[in-house]
């Protein structure tokens, strides 16, 4: 273990994201989700280069010429500072390529990126990502999101089986 302490349990860990999920309705009116974040961040470098044709556009315009100035981008910011700093205080900050050892680290780092620009796409063109989805979407009884969160988990099995020899080698 090199000194790291053990992970959360899953289940105390669901109720709290479940707890977060209820105090951002209750606060703020609305759910989660962090693909927006990721728009308004790809609005606010067009601005920076060309300021016209993002407030021209009808997808980025709408936001105006400060896209920055949202709660989800806040959400996101605070997510990914508070997983550094847990990985930190916990001792799990390493340099890494997660992969099986007959898969190459340069084909796995390929294959993430275009899996993430694949699921950006899509999660902009579902008008929400995961968390979006199967988080504030099946705590409003969506059927979109009951679906998503069904779709996603027999997706996810579907696939571990065909790439699960990947990892036991």
């Amino acid at each position: 273990m090199n000194g790291e302490k053990p992970y959360m349990n899953p289940y105390l860990a669901g109720f709290l994201l479940g707890l977060t999920l209820l105090v951002s309705f209750i606060v703020l009116g609305a759910g989660l989700g962090a693909s927006n974040a990721i728009a308004r961040a790809a609005a606010w470098c067009g601005l920076c280069i060309v300021p016209d044709n993002v407030l021209g556009s009808k997808y980025f315009g709408a936001w105006g010429s400060e896209p920055m100035n949202y709660y989800l981008v806040y959400m996101l910011v605070g997510v990914m500072l508070g997983g550094f700093v847990s990985a930190v205080l916990n001792r799990r900050v390493k340099v890494m390529v997660e992969r099986g050892n007959a898969f190459p680290a340069g084909k796995r780092l390929i294959l993430a990126l275009l899996g993430g620009i694949l699921a950006g796409f899509a999660s902009r063109l579902a008008r929400g990502c995961t968390s979006g989805q199967a988080l504030t979407g099946t705590a409003l009884l969506s059927t979109g999101g009951v679906a998503f969160l069904l779709a996603t988990f027999a997706g996810g099995y579907l696939m571990a089986y065909f790439f699960r020899r990947q990892w036991h080698d």
